[in-house]
């Protein structure tokens, strides 16, 4: 691969550890029943800091192509997910005054979840979408959807169309790409003068202090904080005017970017998070060298409660089968003697297997079908959403459980 030992922003050799969490399977390749048999890829979770811009990041073992083309993860099936994109659209129409001439483009727009609301709004959208059987979820919603991979290329075509973006939404995708440069570089080219991008992505600050460990998977190349997000955009000719911090995925970044030379006041959201990065110590060396050992103390735990409760006999099931979930089952080495089962909503998940360890996932009404003493909450950062959900579990003396950032028992 192209970045191989080098930083893939910097091009700097890479020497340094952030955490080795194994080998795991690409954390989105659920298994059909008769392919529960077949030999599996699993791939290095080795993940680096860079000495000189402090970006972490996993070496690319996969092509986004693999693992993007026909995607298992549909942004709608979460509740609260859609709720905060209802929120962000009405935050964005009057803050940018957008309107009926605008033009509000997504990168990675998946099923529609966000567009939805401009569109219903009465502003022009378009989503970029690599996998087609997302992609046309959104359609159906009224979202003009490209399927395809963004970067230069794209940005250049949509351009030379008269096609540039008022607002470029960018959720959750930042950490995806694995040629940062060229994503960026799309970004600088497809704004308009004015133009702003919005980026969200899980917070590295808020990774280490909560030891957020299992969503580190391939499907995540880059681990982001605002110290590295500056530099990589800087690099490309845009900059930084306001952060927002959100609790989205455990402690998430929005960063406001612009051209450069589109002058916007910096706002007091940039030297807050800037301060509370450095008083962290994420331009330390040593911060990163920490990551490891807390790591492995969790995964110690996480064994000892699923080994205790076997012991006792009580029965364990898994609540959601999302790509972190399967990070922290691989490395602990959870199987379905530990965790009998785990349910989805996610009806493209129902009927299949959990990658690696091979956990059968059911519909949600496997839960009071068959009374687990314990329900493992998976997607733990959707802990009060799925609580309240679930809440029936107390009927028969049930309790739900989650492992990050520790080993937590919840009545």
């Amino acid at each position: 691969m192209s970045n191989r030992g080098h930083c893939r922003f910097c091009d700097a050799i890479l020497k340094t550890t952030f955490v080795d969490l194994g080998m795991s399977p690409l954390s989105n390749s659920y298994l059909d029943a008769r392919q529960t048999g077949d030999m599996e890829r699993f791939f290095p979770l080795y993940v680096w800091v860079c000495d000189a811009c402090f970006l972490v990041q996993l070496e690319e073992f996969e092509t986004p192509e693999a693992i993007f083309s026909d995607y298992a993860y549909f942004s709608s099936y979460s509740d609260s997910w859609v709720s905060h994109a209802r929120r962000y659209a009405q935050t964005m129409i009057p803050r940018f005054s957008l309107g009926p001439s605008s033009q509000v483009m997504e990168v990675a727009s998946n099923d529609g979840y966000l567009l939805q609301f401009f569109v219903e709004a009465g502003i022009p959208a378009l989503g970029i979408e690599p996998a087609a059987n997302v992609a046309a979820e959104a359609e159906k919603k009224g979202v003009p959807s490209l399927v395809r991979f963004f970067g230069r290329t794209l940005a250049n075509e949509l351009a030379a169309s008269g096609r540039q973006a008022d607002l470029l939404a960018g959720n959750n995708v930042f950490a995806h790409v694995p040629d940062i440069n060229d994503f960026v570089a799309g970004i600088q080219i497809v704004l308009k003068p004015e133009g702003v991008a919005t980026l969200e992505f899980p917070h590295l600050l808020r990774l280490i202090e909560g030891n957020q460990y299992d969503t580190v998977y391939h499907e995540h190349f880059s681990y982001l904080s605002l110290l590295s997000v500056e530099k990589v955009l800087a690099a490309h000719g845009l900059s930084v005017f306001d952060v927002e911090e959100i609790p989205t995925h455990g402690g998430s970044l929005r960063v406001f970017a612009q051209r450069r030379e589109a002058g916007r006041k910096i706002e007091d959201g940039v030297d807050r998070v800037r301060k509370a990065e450095a008083a962290f110590g994420l331009d330390r060396r040593e911060t990163y060298l920490a990551f490891a050992k807390q790591v492995g103390e969790n995964r110690l735990s996480v064994l000892e409660f699923l080994i205790k409760a076997k012991r006792e006999g009580r029965k364990v099931a898994g609540y959601g089968a999302p790509a972190k979930g399967n990070t922290l089952l691989n490395y602990c080495g959870v199987r379905s003697d530990l965790m009998s089962f785990t349910v989805d909503r996610s009806p493209h998940k129902q009927g299949k297997f959990l990658p690696g360890v091979h956990i059968p996932i059911s519909a949600p009404e496997r839960i009071a079908q068959e009374h687990p003493d314990y329900v493992v909450i998976l997607p733990w950062n959707l802990r009060d959403e799925v609580m309240e959900q679930m809440a029936g579990i107390r009927e028969w003396g049930g309790k739900f459980v989650t492992f990050i950032p520790k080993v937590q028992v919840h009545s």
